[in-house]
């Protein structure tokens, strides 16, 4: 189908034929040059109009050779499909493809008509073509035979005998075209093995375009399911928490309820004691208020003696008790779900410093989580395992298995570095520091710069930015450093590659002005 879309791109206009010798106009538009020259000098008066879109010519207009135009009819002629359609020009009665052209005759055979034609030892035939004068010298219109090697360019028998060409080193078609092939073979057989490499690797990076991204599927699926379940579990705790509250609320309410009750009892029997006293106070018959028993006037009076609001032993809501019960659920559930997102990975909470290995220019805080550089050397005794040349300090916990994750606090101005290293890494010489050796693994940090080393190998990474805390994860097993800017967002710095075969402990470095802290 493409081939005949191009087939037509190559149609001239004025004999519907493909393109032989095509030229240009001014306008844009190509043609045959015969054909072309035709339609002007047909037209009988000026302005000169070009075939197809009748764009005016003041004079006749300039016909330029279009050689790229040219080459592409060439390309498209050499194909089986065109040579398919050039037929042979004897067998008027029937459509016979041709076998050969002439180039010397100007015509296409069959293979019936060629043995006849072959008869005369002046043919110079090629494969099938319609357009025999891409196939002859322009200046002496023979056949081209020839290849100049100086010049890099097809010729006649003429051009070898006379002309600029004379001299020259020159080489029948065929060999010219046998050694080209073979240059054209040798760079092929160059450029295979890069193809090959190229196609290797663009399958590996599709294979893990492929796994990233059922990577993140699958974490993102568990990051759906894990905030599913904690949405879910928040339901429950605040459903707990309110039945708690509605407890309380109920405990009090019986409470107040009742006294409410007793109050309201105590006020009932109080009314009913005044109206009778009262009644007595309205008697006018002196013998018959004298004769009517009298009530008890102290209990009365007792009954009188009501506390006061602030004396009623009445219960509150305890809202200490509530914030306590708020607080418990709230830190239950926060633990229940660090331990559901860190299933994998374990925090290294029990991370401190070893004073046994830091150097005397390293102060340690009391709790063993905090290094800085001092101008006063510490009073510590000599051990074999204390760094001396560079300002330093390990950790006492080592890891030889597993996934690890903890967090480190850095001065803003200073130069400090953390990572990881071997217990049998040097520590009395030059080479002692983190990272300037092939047994340790270190991020140093500047203002607003950070470089990755490893074995004395520094690369600069990318990222610049003010924050100053840090979190390092390691995967022992799978030899994966990591080491992330907990900054908002969250930014990966650098990741090492090795395969670790001594357990690892976190170690620091530590210049002057400069401090670490271990935040896990």
């Amino acid at each position: 189908m493409a081939s005949l879309d191009l087939e037509e791109e190559l149609n001239c206009s004025i004999c519907l034929d493909i393109y032989k010798d095509p030229v240009s106009l001014r306008c844009g538009h190509n043609f045959c040059q015969d054909c072309v020259v035709s339609a002007l000098k047909a037209q009988k008066s000026r302005p000169y109009t070009c075939p197809e879109c009748k764009a005016n010519y003041a004079d006749w207009p300039l016909l330029e050779k279009n050689r790229k135009l040219n080459n592409i009819v060439e390309r498209f002629l050499s194909t089986p499909r065109a040579q398919a359609k050039i037929l042979c020009m004897y067998c008027l009665k029937s459509s016979i493809p041709a076998v050969k052209s002439c180039l010397h005759c100007e015509v296409s055979l069959c293979a019936e008509h060629l043995e006849a034609h072959n008869k005369s030892l002046d043919h110079v035939l090629t494969e099938p073509t319609s357009t025999f004068s891409n196939k002859k010298c322009s200046i002496h219109k023979k056949p081209l035979e020839f290849y100049c090697c100086e010049d890099a360019t097809c010729l006649c028998t003429s051009c070898c005998l006379v002309g600029m060409h004379k001299g020259h080193e020159v080489i029948i078609l065929e060999e010219a075209a046998a050694e080209k092939k073979g240059r054209l073979r040798n760079a092929l057989d160059k450029l295979t093995p890069k193809k090959n490499k190229l196609e290797k690797q663009a399958q590996s990076l599709q294979e893990r375009k492929a796994k990233v991204q059922g990577k993140a599927g699958h974490e993102k699926q568990q990051a759906t399911n894990l905030y599913k379940d904690i949405r879910r579990q928040l339901g429950l705790q605040e459903k707990q928490v309110l039945s708690d509250i509605s407890k309380m609320e109920g405990q009090v309410y019986l409470k107040v309820s009742n006294a409410i009750k007793k109050v309201e009892s105590q006020k009932v029997e109080l009314s009913k004691k005044m109206s009778q006293i009262k009644q007595l106070s309205d008697m006018t018959d002196h013998i018959a208020l004298l004769q009517e028993q009298q009530p008890n006037m102290d209990e009365a009076s007792e009954d009188q003696d009501v506390k006061d609001d602030g004396d009623l032993v009445v219960p509150d809501l305890d809202e200490v008790l509530i914030v306590l019960t708020l607080h418990k659920s709230i830190t239950d559930f926060m633990s229940n779900a660090n331990l559901k997102v860190a299933s994998h990975v374990k925090e290294a909470s029990d991370l401190i410093l070893d004073v046994n290995t830091a150097h005397m220019n390293v102060a340690l805080s009391h709790d063993l989580k905090a290094a800085s550089f001092s101008t006063t050397p510490q009073v510590r005794s000599e051990l074999p395992g204390r760094f001396k040349y560079w300002s330093q300090v390990l950790s006492t916990k080592s890891f030889s298995s597993g996934r690890y994750f903890w967090e480190i606090e850095t001065s803003e101005l200073g130069l400090c570095g953390f990572g990881v290293c071997y217990p049998s890494m040097e520590r009395q010489r030059d080479g002692s520091g983190i990272g300037d050796n092939n047994k340790s693994w270190s991020l140093l940090h500047a203002t607003n710069t950070h470089l990755a080393i490893h074995n004395f190998y520094k690369q600069q990474v990318p990222h610049k930015s003010s924050c100053t805390r840090y979190g390092v994860y390691l995967d022992y097993k799978s030899g994966h450093l990591s080491f992330y800017q907990l900054c908002d967002p969250i930014l990966h710095l650098h990741t090492f590659k090795a395969t670790f075969t001594e357990p690892l402990h976190a170690a620091f470095f530590v210049d002057d002005g400069a401090w670490v802290k271990i935040n896990s």
